[in-house]
């Protein structure tokens, strides 16, 4: 039976979940902007799921907007938020998920100036250098609460009141973050959601938009969404949303509790077993209760990557979105590790479905795995 460690790519849709669902894909297949009673049926369904996105993240049911994914609200929320505000300059980091640095590379094109923050060499953005790059007001600061490759969270109460202090909306990526850890919008001003992380179908996603915020809509059309994103609402897989995100904040506590006992079983079974591992970002509470980056001495990430898929263990090299590209991981570069080490991140992301006997099961394998890589490779290369 294959095991399944990739859970920050995607994560199984719950059965509670496609139960919620699949009415809608049926008999309650009315369009939730017409007037007639399925019509209605439909728009009660939507509103019941926008307020259980809502209770996820501590907003109000009317600052959340439904979209197409984690993707669409990062473009949303950067460029909606730029195409509104006569500034041009951009804050960000150097550490963000492709969602947020093309659409920011993009108005950069355009004109914008970007401002980096630097990041630690556990991948932490200190406050103090959000404050050095807001030397003046911005048109938005861009920082993920969670990262996707290595797990760091941010402390974004601490960014949010640097923000405040030069009046710079806030928007932050919590895709990653949402349903692992509490996520509360106080101080954001923009915050990006997408249901595939918690549980629930992919193609559908959240931005909350702050009451009193202002962003120039990407999509235009019918006007649903309040005008903030037209089209057809994905009924089905907004009410797959919904239920996810109630499912998630009722489970949060015990889910970080079980991830942790999951999480640090595996590093303790992977530095018994194999010699020259090393961690990649920050580690204990400062990192994501279900995330573990490690690379291995003499042992190129992709190539174990594939051995371990052989294995019947999926696990990633860095994001399921620059799979296959062939180039060092942009995050680990900016925590501090050269080009060759930065191929090597090899990322296990565990979720509800693993046990202990798949904690074991991996460690096995990985060993065996990086044996074979290290032997193909002529030995192991020593970083120290």
């Amino acid at each position: 039976m294959p095991i399944y460690c990739d859970h920050n790519a995607t994560t199984p849709v719950r059965d509670e979940v496609l139960a919620a669902m699949l009415p809608f894909l049926r008999e309650h297949y009315g369009n939730a902007s017409s007037v007639h009673g399925l019509g209605s049926h439909a728009r009660c369904a939507v509103e019941e799921a926008r307020a259980d996105v809502a209770a996820l993240i501590g907003a109000q049911p009317a600052e959340i907007v439904f979209t197409s994914g984690g993707t669409e609200s990062n473009n949303l929320a950067i460029a909606g938020a730029v195409g509104a505000s006569t500034r041009r300059t951009i804050v960000t980091t150097p550490i963000e998920h492709a969602s947020v640095r093309e659409p920011i590379a993009a108005l950069q094109a355009d004109g914008c100036l970007v401002q980096e923050t630097v990041v630690d060499a556990e991948g932490r953005v200190g406050p103090a250098d959000v404050a050095a790059c807001l030397a003046a007001p911005a048109a938005l600061v861009s920082v993920g609460w969670a990262n996707n490759e290595v797990g760091t969270i941010q402390r974004i109460a601490e960014i949010a009141a640097q923000c405040a202090a030069q009046s710079t909306p806030l928007h932050v990526d919590a895709v990653q973050a949402a349903g692992k850890i509490p996520v509360h919008v106080r101080g954001v001003d923009l915050l990006s959601l997408s249901a595939h992380k918690v549980g629930g179908p992919k193609g559908v996603g959240a931005l909350f938009v702050r009451r009193g915020m202002t962003l120039r809509p990407l999509v235009r059309g019918g006007g649903q969404e309040r005008g903030w994103r037209a089209g057809t609402e994905n009924v089905a897989g907004i009410v797959g949303m919904g239920a996810a995100c109630r499912l998630a904040a009722a489970e949060i506590g015990a889910f970080g509790e079980a991830c942790v006992a999951l999480r640090d079983a595996l590093w303790v079974g992977l530095r018994a077993e194999i010699a020259g591992v090393r961690r990649n970002g920050a580690t204990g509470a400062d990192c994501l209760p279900n995330t573990l980056s490690v690379r291995f001495d003499g042992a190129r990430g992709e190539a174990l990557v594939a051995a371990l898929d052989l294995d019947g263990v999926a696990v990633s090299s860095g994001s399921a979105c620059a799979a296959g590209a062939g180039e060092p991981s942009h995050v680990l570069l900016a925590l501090g590790h050269n080009p060759d080490d930065a191929r090597d991140g090899i990322r296990f992301s565990l979720g509800r479905t693993n046990t202990h006997a798949d904690v074991a099961r991996i460690v096995a394998v990985t060993a065996a795995a990086v044996r074979r890589v290290r032997a193909a490779r002529g030995g192991v290369r020593r970083h120290d």
